[in-house]
């Protein structure tokens, strides 16, 4: 199979597939990150990192639910010696995985200017986003001890040039496809069409696409693909179709998904044979006030309830936790 591009919607010859007895499995991924005001034009320097003391509690509930979380870090992480020890220090015990996550604005070499266009990396030039993924790849290796196999681009940000410098990097997932989500009018790529299920970008180099998890749910969910977009302009009219059970939009998130939703949403995922479910969030959501989504103790409270009735029904499902080595050596190559 000919090597392709991220952005470009995936042949069906190109589906990976797994070993036999894989069965279904989940991988639950953060992305790690620093905090900044999400209402306010991104900038360079306006961040912090007070959350990143958050994640060895939200490591210890993890390994007390039996899940490796995958931690995809970017530049101002990996340069956080609290961050790293945390980190390093659950990699070696086996309990946690590390993987690469671009936030160009933020990340070395700085020679674009700071506008929303750049600040999906796949729009910078090839030379530059390379430069920018190999300062932050090498980093985490030297801090962490071993070599990240999972990339995810901040914003979901991949542009034509990704897929090379992802496969010249030894990265074996790319994990940057927000299926079912445009981002097309800031700059950003448009993933409206495409699949939930895993595909070779490069099957030679080992390459594989695992897109992020959104389910549509309801009466009319076989048209989500055509129809959803189509009420992008109505919110509203969104809205009102979900709480009556006709269309509904479900990523497996807890940042602004009720668990009753992505109860729901993990339902369609099973019925529909997905073989690797994907949960993400960001990890400033462990710490109030830093994110939308977790603005008191309570919300906090509500987030990690909500990964613990998640987890107990994806068991009650027998959908079992799996992470980035295990996925790597049960897909078939051939």
């Amino acid at each position: 199979m000919a090597e392709s591009r991220i952005i470009d919607l995936p042949a069906k010859a190109a589906t990976a597939r797994f070993r036999p007895g894989f069965g279904q499995r989940f991988i639950l991924t953060v992305d790690t990150e620093e905090e900044f005001d999400w209402t306010r034009p991104i900038e360079r320097s306006e961040h912090t990192i007070h959350s990143v003391t958050r994640i060895a509690r939200f490591q210890e509930f993890c390994e007390g639910q039996g899940v490796c979380p995958i931690y995809l870090v970017d530049y101002p992480i990996i340069n956080s010696p609290a961050a790293v020890q945390i980190l390093r220090d659950a990699v070696a015990a086996g309990k946690a995985e590390v993987g690469v996550q671009l936030h160009p604005w933020v990340n070395p070499p700085f020679e674009e200017q700071v506008i929303e266009y750049n600040t999906y990396a796949g729009n910078l030039p090839e030379e530059l986003e390379r430069a920018k993924f190999f300062t932050l790849r090498d980093a985490i290796e030297r801090a962490i001890g071993t070599p990240p196999l999972i990339y995810r681009a901040g914003r979901y940000g991949v542009g034509p040039n990704t897929a090379k410098i992802l496969a010249d990097g030894g990265i074996a997932i790319d994990s940057s496809v927000r299926a079912r989500f445009d981002y097309s009018t800031s700059g950003g790529p448009n993933f409206r069409d495409f699949p939930i299920t895993p595909w070779w970008i490069n099957r030679s180099a080992g390459l594989m696409e695992l897109p992020l998890t959104t389910v549509y749910w309801g009466l009319l969910r076989q048209l989500g693909p055509a129809l959803y977009a189509r009420l992008w302009r109505t919110p509203r009219l969104r809205g009102a179709l979900a709480r009556i059970g006709v269309l509904e939009r479900i990523p497996l998130t807890p940042e602004g998904v009720t668990i009753d939703e992505a109860l729901r949403g993990i339902d369609i995922a099973i019925d529909e044979g997905l073989p690797v479910l994907v949960f993400s969030f960001h990890s400033p959501s462990l710490a109030p006030g830093y994110t939308p989504y977790v603005r008191s103790a309570d919300d906090l409270d509500a987030l990690y309830d909500w990964f613990r009735q998640a987890f107990a029904y994806l068991a009650k499902r027998g959908v079992t936790p799996s992470r980035v080595s295990e996925l790597v050596s049960s897909v078939e190559l051939a």
